[in-house]
């Protein structure tokens, strides 16, 4: 069970991590929060107002000013709970010189919505193999979620997921407010690799709006990625899951159709013409969807799900096929 002083160190400093902490600052559960960011700027500025200044600027941060630094090794010692919510491209940069005995008797959470480049593997994978905490210590926060709806408090849900479902549900009590529902599972594999395609349709879902597709052929395209994601989380671990359920398919959704999916965005912007260089610069935020894809399909080779709309979004971003001549042979193969 975790600690009981409920100390959580918070690992990354973009609107994600800034949603977390307004979830966990707003339940009623005592703790103490704690606070790494990358950027001494921007966490200067937090000690000082008590705003990030470069997301979710609206957010009230009451973290102490003591407990917000940018010296990972400084903070991990105090900490019961190390929750991760870096991008997946830049975790083991963000981990650089921590070690296994840094781990060593703590509880890991990802709120990472994608897959270790390099590695090919899932959060929870990695952080087993490299830093050998165990699955019953590990959890995983999924969706559907915008960070952009829980600063302006609309109703979300949340599903935590462990290898120890009581552990689960002692966390998902630490983020539960007025505006947050959560749900426990036990399903690690499937609510991360869930989480990582659902970027992946998400950018296709917009690739197809930049080149002109409208809503009619945007839902035969999610009908079609949430079959997708059954056959790959199906493959790759084999328990008695409900794909309907909101980890998974409801997670797609949003992703797929909000205003907020920096992923849809991203993929808008490839459909509409722009380099993947070119979309990233004017994004100015990370489109897990991008990297993810990539990774997906060197995991895929070992498993040969039929996976068309994920090789789809990969010959466009990898091998620079034309979006709308690919969009138009994917259109052939859906169903």
């Amino acid at each position: 069970m975790i600690g009981q002083k409920n100390r959580i160190l918070v690992v990354g400093g973009g609107s994600w991590a800034t949603a977390i902490i307004k979830m966990l600052m707003d339940n009623p559960i005592e703790k103490e929060i704690s606070w790494w960011m990358r950027s001494e700027q921007a966490a200067d500025h937090v000690r000082q107002f008590g705003h990030n200044p470069n997301y979710l600027s609206s957010v009230e941060i009451r973290v102490p000013a003591k407990n917000i630094s940018t010296d990972l090794s400084e903070l991990i010692p105090s900490a019961d709970i190390i929750l991760l919510c870096v991008p997946a491209a830049f975790l083991k940069e963000a981990l650089g010189g921590i070690t296994t005995e840094d781990f060593e008797g703590k509880k890991v959470v990802s709120a990472i919505k994608g897959i270790v480049p390099d590695e090919n593997m899932i959060i929870g994978e990695f952080i087993n193999k490299r830093y050998d905490v165990a699955f019953e210590d590990f959890m995983v926060i999924s969706g559907p979620c915008h960070a952009e709806e829980v600063a302006l408090e609309k109703l979300s849900y949340l599903t935590i997921a462990s290898g120890d479902t009581e552990l689960a549900a002692e966390f998902a009590g630490m983020l539960s407010t007025r505006y947050i529902n959560t749900i426990v599972s036990d399903d690690i594999w499937g609510t991360e690799y869930g989480a990582v395609l659902k970027n992946v349709y998400a950018v296709a879902s917009g690739i197809c709006h930049g080149v002109g597709y409208g809503d009619n052929f945007q839902a035969v395209l999610i009908s079609n990625g949430i079959r997708e994601m059954e056959r790959f989380v199906a493959a790759v671990h084999p328990i008695d899951r409900d794909i309907k359920e909101s980890a998974y398919l409801g997670d797609l959704l949003v992703t797929a159709y909000s205003q907020f999916s920096r992923n849809r965005t991203f993929g808008n912007m490839i459909g509409k013409g722009y380099t993947v260089k070119s979309a990233q610069l004017e994004m100015n935020m990370i489109a897990e969807g991008y990297y993810a894809v990539n990774c997906l399909h060197e995991v895929n080779k070992h498993y040969n799900v039929y996976m068309p709309i994920c090789s789809a979004v990969y010959a466009i971003l990898y091998q620079k096929h034309n979006p709308s001549l690919e969009m138009k042979h994917l259109a052939g193969q859906l169903s």
